[in-house]
């Protein structure tokens, strides 16, 4: 029988509110992690199938409506409450958080009369919440939030971002502190991603090519995918935390490898998420924007020929084996853990 559940899940008791960046992340990742359910084991090893599930998150936590078919009720309670505390406890942003009610709202004979009346007017209250956008107080957080951020990023000046000073028509000085700002986070979050993706490859022991849903490795180039290892979403963190201190260090040398390039493409991308998120692209000249970035912060932009079909021959640095070794005017040793294999 089919089974409409309830689940609420909260943070710990001490935690502020969650602001709309935040319960956007929350619901992405819980959403991510319910995609990967094939099944959900109940007790006694009892099979349960997930059908459909959707996620809310509130400033007070998060709201998972869960359709799933069990023999009998308590089955779907009890395994649904089993399997959160397990995605719970090995999702590494969510460790502090509680399942704090599951229960079965409705059975598969419920949910059909709910459904039979097409003309069943909408509840105007709950489409609102579902709905539901950032108010101009939490834009206005996440705003000061990026202008906080952009401290911390001091291997550019805000020309690299095209601000020219008594220049009207060029990025403004507050539109570039907003970028380095959105830099700043992008290197936070892809570096929680990176984790994410580390514990989802070595609990499967598989490829990025044979996992469904991973939250970085998927941005690289697709024609590797085989070769994603979760040891080498270990050496790209490494990489990319590297690439991050520097970033935070007064002075730039361009990417030292092919992968800090990739990881800085990565860090740009992130970026404009956060941008986005935070209510600011439409305001902002993004095009010129990343193009006088580009134009700082990379010696070329080789890396980019990664993502087509075919690499154009005699680019050096661009064979998968060679994504780590530093370019020889650049950099003259590794991270010890950059010269590892899965051999």
């Amino acid at each position: 029988m089919e089974y409409q559940l309830i689940a609420e899940i909260v943070p710990p008791a001490d935690t502020a509110e969650l602001d709309a960046l935040q319960r956007l992340g929350v619901a992405t990742l819980l959403d991510e992690q319910l995609d990967q359910l094939a099944a959900v084991e109940g007790p006694d090893g009892v099979e349960i199938e997930p059908v459909d599930h959707s996620v809310e998150v509130r400033a007070s936590g998060a709201v998972i409506t869960w359709a799933l078919d069990a023999p009998a009720l308590v089955l779907a309670e009890d395994g649904a409450r089993h399997v959160l505390d397990e995605l719970l406890d090995r999702t590494q942003l969510l460790t502090d958080w509680t399942v704090s009610r599951c229960e079965v709202s409705a059975s598969d004979e419920d949910l059909a009369a709910a459904f039979s009346d097409d003309e069943q007017p909408v509840d105007a209250d709950d489409e609102d919440e579902e709905t539901e956008e950032p108010t101009a107080e939490e834009l206005t957080a996440a705003r000061e939030q990026l202008l906080a951020s952009a401290d911390q990023l001091r291997a550019f000046g805000l020309e690299a971002f095209g601000h020219v000073p008594d220049d009207e028509e060029s990025v403004s000085a507050e539109q570039a502190t907003l970028v380095a700002g959105a830099f700043v986070q992008g290197i936070e979050v892809l570096t929680d991603e990176l984790f994410q993706d580390i514990q989802a490859l070595e609990e499967a022991e598989v490829t990025a090519g044979e996992q469904d849903t991973l939250w970085v490795l998927d941005q690289l180039p697709e024609r590797f995918a085989d070769q994603y290892t979760a040891l080498f979403a270990k050496q790209f963190l490494v990489s990319t935390s590297i690439l991050g201190y520097r970033l935070c260090q007064p002075g730039w040398t361009a990417p030292q490898s092919t992968a800090e390039a990739l990881g800085l493409h990565l860090i740009k991308s992130a970026a404009a998420v956060q941008l986005d998120l935070s209510g600011i692209s439409e305001e902002l000249p993004l095009e010129e924007v990343f193009a006088a970035f580009n134009e700082h912060a990379f010696e070329d932009l080789d890396h980019e020929l990664l993502f087509e079909a075919e690499t154009e021959d005699g680019v050096k640095g661009l064979d998968f084996a060679d994504w780590f070794t530093p370019r020889p005017h650049l950099a003259e040793t590794l991270h010890p853990y950059l010269t590892g294999t899965d051999d």
